[in-house]
């Protein structure tokens, strides 16, 4: 059962196109919702724990929300929402875990959806878990083979290696297994949080380079503020002992740190100063390293444990591998198109891969504005300093092309955004906060 206390959401969300009003400066303090990635690792493992939890500054977004109810398709817990208090309670209910009889159905939220792959197989019977169009392209065939090694009877309906797929459980025995990080981390990440509760300890070899790595470091902070163990070396091997236990509690989640780059972005391209409180230099998010990367660009930053601030400086382009914060290329991009020289960003063919092709998007939508950027299958080249005009977006039902462009309209005049309502998959008060960076403040 999911309980929700509602709130009315912003009406432009409903529009079909929005115009972004520029700003001659910004000096704001904003406050940015939980982290997504976050959210969502703790809702699966509060729907693992045998003692409820609380989540505190929850991300209640689309995808976050996708998973919760799916979590409680499995009849075991249930999950109240406060939205007033960006809260969630996710406590057990004595009943066991059962596959639901329904499909379920993830729309495009990738790390849920395989996150639920491995959870399924913790469920007494058939589970199907499925996604929209867009979902129904995108690969999980790594993570599928991996579970076949630990007991787990998992197969692609339509054997292409993407949703829908199917799940028999209860299966998940434990033992060795393999799986190639080349793709997406998120499939090491769906192994890791089930892997707890598995007959016996779970071994995971990774057969080439991890990208995003963050995310796993971010994936075993979870686990461990919830009193699992797990052994590893680097980003190539893993043991999670068996037996183990999650416990439940009060979670405060962290900033969004992806939330966040439009924000610092736009005191980059303004010269204006952003801050963002309640994240810092201890973050685990990957995304943090756009600080960094503004900083070589010409900003000034100040980071500390508890606060991220940066002010705008006079940008020059910059060589950057982002393959370990792949969510913030279409942000630092943006920034780059105001930069003096060229910009030239490599490490991220899994763009490709995300709910949109992202970098045939960036690449799209900025040529519209008068921009020159060109790419390959893995890179992107902005030069700087073209005479950048408004245009209308196409946001591809993806919130970071939406939210990255928005950030453009504050600088430059006639920037529309068409299906502003896309950002409720991360950042539902995204527009409302972009308003409020005009009063100073934020949240």
């Amino acid at each position: 059962m999911s309980e929700a206390v509602t709130m009315s959401p912003d009406p432009r969300l409903k529009l079909d196109a929005l115009e972004i009003s520029p700003l001659a400066g910004v000096d704001a303090c904003v406050l940015v919702l939980g982290s997504k990635s976050y959210t969502n690792r703790h809702i699966a493992i509060a729907a693992l724990a045998s003692q409820p939890t609380v989540l505190r500054n929850a991300l209640l977004s689309q995808d976050t929300r996708l998973l919760a109810a799916a979590v409680t398709g499995f009849g075991h817990v249930d999950v109240g929402i406060d939205e007033a208090a960006n809260s969630m309670l996710i406590r057990p209910n004595g009943r066991p875990m059962r596959a639901p009889a329904d499909p379920v159905v993830m729309g495009n939220a990738g790390t849920g959806l395989r996150a639920l792959i491995s959870m399924a197989s913790l469920a007494d019977g058939l589970t199907q878990i499925t996604g929209n169009a867009r979902m129904r392209e995108r690969p999980v065939g790594d993570l599928l083979d991996a579970l076949r090694p630990l007991g787990v009877q998992a197969r692609a309906l339509l054997g292409n290696g993407s949703p829908p797929v199917e799940v028999l459980g209860v299966s998940l025995h434990g033992g060795r297994t393999s799986i190639s990080g080349a793709v997406s981390s998120q499939f090491t990440t769906s192994l890791l949080l089930s892997a707890p509760l598995a007959a016996s300890d779970v071994e995971i070899s990774v057969t080439d380079d991890m990208v995003s790595k963050p995310y796993i470091d971010m994936t075993l902070a979870a686990m461990a503020r919830c009193g699992a163990r797990a052994d590893r070396r680097g980003y190539s091997w893993f043991l999670v002992p068996s037996g183990q236990a999650y416990t439940g509690g009060e979670v405060v989640v962290e900033p969004d740190a992806s939330g966040m780059s439009y924000f610092l972005a736009a005191a980059a391209i303004l010269g204006g100063r952003v801050h963002i409180a309640g994240i810092g230099s201890d973050s685990a998010q990957g995304d943090v390293g756009l600080v960094s990367a503004l900083a070589e660009m010409g900003c000034r930053s100040v980071v500390t444990a508890d606060g991220v601030t940066i002010e705008g400086g006079e940008l020059t382009g910059i060589e950057i591998d982002m393959e370990n914060m792949p969510d913030v290329v279409p942000t630092l991009a943006i920034v780059a198109a105001y930069a003096r020289g060229t910009t030239h960003i490599t490490g991220i063919g899994n763009l490709r891969l995300k709910e949109c092709d992202r970098i045939q998007a960036v690449s799209t939508e900025l040529s519209k504005m008068g921009g020159t950027i060109s790419t390959t299958r893995d890179t992107m080249t902005i030069r700087g300093g073209a005479a950048l005009h408004g245009a209308g977006i196409d946001t591809y039902d993806d919130h970071r092309i939406a939210m990255s462009f928005a950030i453009a309209g504050l600088r430059t005049p006639g920037v529309v955004i068409r299906d502003p309502g896309c950002v409720v998959k991360s950042f539902p008060s995204f527009w409302a906060t972009l308003d409020s960076l005009s009063s100073g403040a934020a949240s």
